[in-house]
């Protein structure tokens, strides 16, 4: 699996929350997916990425 954040990140941290070990905050300010995506972290990561509220992470 991988996981990419695209340009309709608003910041909101909730991807950060659901998965720490996978997403981070940039200094930007928007998320970014770490490349590396164990096989346990993959139930967190499709969390976070149905709960996104605009749809930025693209598993």
């Amino acid at each position: 699996m991988t996981a990419y954040v695209n340009e309709k990140c608003i910041a909101c941290g909730l991807c950060v929350s659901i998965c720490p070990e996978v997403f981070e905050m940039t200094d930007e300010n928007v998320a970014h997916a770490g490349d590396q995506i164990l096989p346990e972290q993959e139930p967190a990561v499709q969390e976070a990425a149905d709960s996104c509220p605009v749809g930025a992470i693209e598993v």
